[in-house]
Order: structure tokens, then C-alpha cells, then sequence
């Protein structure tokens, strides 16, 4: 698969792409090779950079965070969104027979993983902190994508495709906070548990 090609498609010519998508032969380990360990990078690399060499102002005070801290959140967050693509898709599939679909835990990641495209892709913004908000405006974009596709690659019924879409982004949404919040204490702990060493 063409990352480029790929990442290109689902933004622009989203509807003609899942159908494409629907019927590729793909395992979820060639998708995490091939697709979501390329474009997760771009945020995590994105954040470093920021962080560490570009810095935030808050209220007039500029601050960075060190090299050393910067890059220890950057790999912690990326390892983070690795593990959270597979549980939403996980989340996904098993909600799916509520829904009148079918279980396919493949086709729930790809749905994940493509929808997510925008959002990378939009993390190169992370370089400069105060554009890092734009990223989110790349994440409404994104749940539209993952509207068009997970109940084409469910086959869910159309009278219960919104409804499966939504309860599936509200257990997203928890996942992400809670994701956040295990991302957040890691980081915090770490100066400690090395304080201790």
C-alpha cells in the first residue's frame, strides 16, 4: 500500500476510497506496518519538536520542556495511540451485532485506522504549539470519515449506522480521556521513579 497515495485518497475522495478499502485483503499487522506506525509518527515526532525546541506561551511566560522530557512524553504518546487505535477498534466490533453488523474485527480497524488519517497528518502542526488547536478541526473531519466508513465496512444496516457511529465515538472519547490520563501519570512518574534510582 501507498501511504502517500493512501492518506490522499481518504481525504479527498473519501466515499470512492472506502469502497476500495472494503475489499483489500489486508491483516491487522500489515496495516499497523504499512499505515499507522508511518502516520502516528507524524504527531509524536511533531509534539518533540515542539515541545522541546519550539516551546508554548502561556500569559506571557515561555516555557519548553527539556530534551529529555519532551522526547519521554513523545514515545509514551505514540506507543499510547498504537494501543488505542486496536482498542476502538475492538470497541467497535464487539458493538457491531447491536447494531444489525457484522462482526469483523479487520474491517473495525481498518474503519479506525483510515479515519484517523486527517488527524495525523494534521499533527505537523504540533511544531508550532498555538497551532496545535487546527489539529482538532482535522479530528471533525476525521469523524466524518469514520461515519462514511464503519458502517460501510460493517454492513450496517442505514437506520442504525448513525446510532453505532455515535455510541462508538462516545467510547472513543473515553478511551482517548483515559488514554490522556495514563499518558499524563506515566510522564509525571517517571522524573520520580528516576529521582529514585
Amino acid at each position: 500500500m501507498n501511504v502517500v497515495e493512501r492518506a490522499k485518497n481518504i481525504i479527498l475522495k473519501p466515499s470512492q476510497t472506502w469502497e476500495e478499502i472494503k475489499n483489500e485483503q489486508l491483516s491487522i499487522s500489515d496495516l499497523y506496518l504499512s499505515y499507522v506506525i508511518i502516520l502516528a509518527a507524524i504527531p509524536a515526532i511533531c509534539q518533540f519538536i515542539g515541545s522541546a525546541f519550539v516551546g508554548y506561551s502561556v500569559m506571557g511566560v515561555h516555557y519548553r520542556l527539556g530534551i529529555f522530557n519532551a522526547l519521554a512524553y513523545s514515545i509514551i504518546s505514540y506507543v499510547m495511540t498504537l494501543l488505542g487505535v486496536y482498542i476502538v477498534a475492538l470497541i467497535a466490533n464487539a458493538l457491531s451485532p447491536k447494531f444489525g453488523s457484522e462482526q469483523n474485527l479487520i474491517n473495525a480497524f481498518k474503519a479506525v485506522t483510515f479515519s484517523m488519517t486527517p488527524s495525523w497528518i494534521a499533527g505537523v502542526l504540533y511544531i508550532i504549539p498555538p497551532l496545535s488547536i487546527l489539529v482538532i478541526l482535522a479530528g471533525i473531519y476525521g469523524i466524518y470519515l469514520f461515519y462514511l466508513g464503519l458502517p460501510l465496512l460493517m454492513n450496517t444496516p442505514k437506520d442504525k449506522a448513525l446510532v453505532y457511529v455515535i455510541v462508538v465515538l462516545v467510547l472513543t472519547i473515553i478511551v482517548y480521556i483515559l488514554i490522556g490520563f495514563i499518558t499524563s501519570a506515566i510522564f509525571v512518574s517517571a522524573p520520580a521513579i528516576r529521582g529514585m534510582m
